[in-house]
């Protein structure tokens, strides 16, 4: 996989609602509205309170993308909320 950068505002919300996995997490969501759910290099799945602290913000990170799932390893935070 490829590292590459993606710009969006971090949000909190509702993943794979109906399934045992349901919980609410954290999805960066870009400007031409596509969404990647937030993880972060060895951070627990379903809960960071690393990234819960980037909530509301817009972020360039670094990472990769594994499915519908950003896995960053580094930020710059662009604008807080």
């Amino acid at each position: 996989m490829q590292q590459q950068q993606i710009t969006g505002k971090v949000m909190r919300t509702r993943l794979s609602p109906g399934s045992k996995s349901d919980h609410v997490g954290l999805v960066l969501r870009t400007q031409s509205g596509e969404e990647y759910v937030l993880r972060r290099t060895g951070g627990n799945a379903f809960r960071d309170e690393t990234l819960e602290g980037l909530v509301d913000s817009v972020i360039t990170g670094t990472g990769v993308v594994a499915g519908a799932t950003f896995i960053i390893s580094d930020w710059e935070v662009r604008e807080r909320s």
